[in-house]
């Protein structure tokens, strides 16, 4: 979906009002900083809504001192979205044409997730195309069982097969006194990967901590000045694999190199303010939770991997790695169950089934134990269809960035380049 097409979808939103006069001609900037407000605002309703601002303060302070209630800030996003909508001369190769289409997605957002804090529903796939510019495909249980019987097959044996598989897993989890050595070597390693290929600011850095009771396993708090906060949740036992997954995801290339890259080249050197703020529910989450997915194995090619692993992270974890072929071999295959989560939370957010519903679906299509299933069920209440993200946007992504592209060098320069700019989902298409 292009400049042209989403501008319509804004119409729509708003009532399927027909275009009006073109509004007259102002500054762009100005209209970012009212939008900023708007934002700042609802983050005040919902703890949620604002995953990162690094902004300026004054805009902070006005969003405070206007409180303004959920019905304003909707009142006033539709009137912004119709003025943006109706905006003059912004060609669709223009970056201003860009740039109208990247506020105009996040104005659908908002007012959306407005309309959720208000108690109104749509359906799970409404809510994310609404949200996310994106609705995952619907897959029956037969399309997991396929994948169900080749893990049957990996491991074999009597009983459930949910067991067995944990237990297996089990074998591989880091100790707790040694999660720190293995994060800090795993996380070098992704940073040392990704800055072969991505130039980042030198005063680029991290604080890393250790929390729990969270419904998320890992989380990057972006800070400004290319500076971020990386969160791992200890709350429930962590594979060695999980180290590299989310050295990538959180850090490089994915989260704080992308909200680095957005600062740098966004924000301070084109000045598009409302990049200083990141809603958390809006379309950017797509690309953000998918290139931080694609970018594992952008930087860890083929084998590269569990060479890595089983050279370094295995002894520092003081695990065997005997079977680690096979280890890996499953975690493939439990990736490809990666959309019956979406299928538990489309099938719970929609009222189809209940809480518990949804947890045995998790254990019994995705092989999660118990714990990790009821956890699961916490992030869909907490971040409903949010789920969509992880696996729908690291297939679009890696479609995207694979499309034109037959190098290695080649991957990374276009995923370096969609890290650096105001893409939406529909132009991953």
């Amino acid at each position: 979906m292009r400049y042209t097409q989403l501008v319509a979808v804004a119409g729509l939103a708003l009532g399927a009002c027909q275009p009006q006069a073109p509004a007259e001609r102002s500054n762009l900037d100005a209209v970012a900083r009212d939008y900023l407000v708007l934002e700042l605002a609802m983050g005040l309703h919902d703890d949620n809504h604002v995953d990162a601002w690094f902004g300026p303060q004054e805009l902070e302070q006005a969003a405070k001192e206007k409180r303004l209630s959920l019905a304003a800030i909707h009142d006033r996003a539709a009137v912004m979205a119709e003025r943006l909508y109706n905006w003059p001369d912004a060609e669709e190769e223009s970056g201003e044409a860009m740039r109208i289409a990247s506020l105009l997605g996040r104005l659908r957002s908002l007012m959306t997730r407005i309309e959720i804090n208000q108690g109104q529903t749509v359906s799970f796939d409404e809510e994310s195309r609404r949200l996310f510019g994106a609705a995952a495909p619907d897959y029956d249980a037969a399309h997991f069982v396929e994948i169900l019987e080749r893990i049957d097959e990996l491991l074999p044996g009597g009983g459930d097969l949910s067991e067995r598989v944990n237990d297996f897993q089990s074998r591989f989890i880091i100790p707790a006194d040694r999660i720190s050595d293995v994060f800090d070597a795993a996380i070098a390693e992704c940073r040392r990967r990704t800055l072969e290929h991505i130039e980042l600011p030198e005063n680029e850095a991290f604080r890393l901590e250790y929390v729990s009771d969270k419904p998320w396993s890992g989380y990057n708090w972006y800070e400004g000045n290319a500076q971020s906060l990386i969160q791992i949740n200890t709350g429930l036992p962590i594979f060695i694999h999980r180290a590299v997954d989310l050295g990538c995801h959180e850090g490089y290339p994915g989260h704080h190199t992308y909200n680095t890259l957005i600062e740098r080249d966004l924000v301070e050197a084109k000045g598009w303010s409302e990049f200083s703020l990141y809603p958390l529910f809006s379309p950017q989450s797509l690309i953000a939770e998918g290139s931080g997915n694609y970018g594992i194995q952008l930087a860890f090619p083929g084998d590269e991997r569990i060479e890595f692993e089983k050279r370094v992270l295995f002894p520092l974890a003081g695990l065997d790695a005997t079977d680690a072929e096979r280890y890996y071999a499953l975690q493939a295959f439990l990736e490809q169950l990666g959309y019956a989560g979406n299928e538990a939370a489309r099938d719970y957010l929609n009222g189809d089934i209940d809480r518990e519903a949804a947890a045995q679906w998790l254990a019994d299509y995705t092989l999660s134990s118990p714990e990790r299933a009821r956890q699961r069920v916490d992030f869909f209440d907490t971040y409903r269809s949010y789920v969509i993200n992880y696996n729908l946007g690291e297939d679009l992504v890696r479609d995207y960035i694979e499309r034109d592209s037959s190098s290695h060098a080649e991957r990374w320069q276009r995923f370096s380049g969609l890290l650096s700019s105001p893409l939406q989902p529909s132009d991953l298409d």
